[in-house]
Order: structure tokens, then sequence, then C-alpha cells
């Protein structure tokens, strides 16, 4: 196995997605602010010597910043290993819709249960953990990708529980992971 740096940003605040649960519901951001953070990303991988190569998730709200890093010469690249976890019939519901229930259901089996009929944690840790940046050093992507890179990171092969797992970063926020590539 072979280790590298990568460098991974929480895509902007999503339009219309206050009080609700998103995850692949494919909201667009104020061009403004991906504007604003391709801008941070260029400078960052300016200051670091980085290859001018962005990995994002296939949502507008990651793309949206691939596409202004494009516009000045980057390569961008789309993975669908960075999209966001599915919620399924939750997905772009309000919160207060989801039957708490449900929501405590998911928590008593918080790896294998596929929270509203969508991804269970497991498969997407396993998404995390299966990426290949190729020979880009940086990402953007989702709060709960991130969250799952954030347990791979500090807690390793723990089986995740609700109340132990991270926060998301905020929008916008980097994350530097040290990263495990396989061999090949």
């Amino acid at each position: 196995m072979n280790g590298l740096r990568l460098h991974v940003w929480r895509h902007p605040s999503a339009i219309g997605a206050e009080g609700r649960c998103i995850g692949r519901t494919d909201l667009r951001v104020d061009a403004r602010r991906a504007k604003r953070l391709a801008h941070r990303v260029r400078a960052f991988a300016r200051l670091h010597g980085l290859p001018h190569i962005v990995v994002t998730s296939p949502l507008k709200r990651c793309r949206a910043v691939g596409r202004w890093l494009s516009r000045w010469g980057w390569e961008h690249w789309i993975d669908p290993a960075l999209i966001e976890v599915s919620f399924g019939e939750w997905d772009g519901q309000p919160w207060t819709a989801v039957a708490p229930e449900a929501i405590d259901a998911w928590c008593a089996d918080f790896v294998d249960h596929a929270p509203g009929g969508g991804e269970p944690v497991a498969s997407v840790l396993q998404r995390v953990q299966s990426f290949d940046p190729g020979d880009a050093r940086l990402l953007v992507t989702h709060g709960g990708w991130l969250c799952a890179a954030l347990w791979v990171r500090d807690q390793g092969g723990a089986r995740p529980k609700s109340e132990r797992w991270p926060a998301p970063p905020r929008h916008g926020q980097r994350i530097d992971l040290e990263w495990q590539r396989i061999a090949r």
C-alpha cells in the first residue's frame, strides 16, 4: 500500500437544504459560493505545489466547484465514489417528516440499517475505503462521505456506533487525510 495526503473540501451550502434530509437530492449552490471555494482550492494547490486536478462528486453542489476550476485550465474528474449517502425515501424530505421510530431503528443498527431504504453506513465506509484518487490530491465531496472518511482515519476498523459518529465538517471546510492507496 502507498500512502499519500488528500485535501478534501465539503461543498458550499446548497440552496433549499435547510431543515431537510439531503443526501442525493441534487440541489444547486449559489454560483458565487462555488467560485469562492474554487478560488480557495486553487490558492491552496498553488501554495503547496499540487497537481491542478480536482475530483468531485457528480452532484451539482460539488460539480459546480470543479466546473470553475475547469474554466481556469484544471482537470476536473467526476467520481461517483464521492457521492453523498442515499437516504432513500427520506431524501429531500423535511426532517420533521421522518418518523422518530425510523431514526431510532437506524441508530440501533447504525452500520447495517438502510435509512429510508437507502444506503447503509457499511456501504458508505466501503466506498470511502475503496476510493482511488489516481494522481489527484484535491477533492470536493459531501458531509456524509467526509464523516465516513474521518471515522476510518480516527477509528480504523472499529465498528461505528451512532453516538460516536463524527459530526460533518462545515460547508467549505477542508479536511486533510492520510490516504492508503492499494497497490495495483
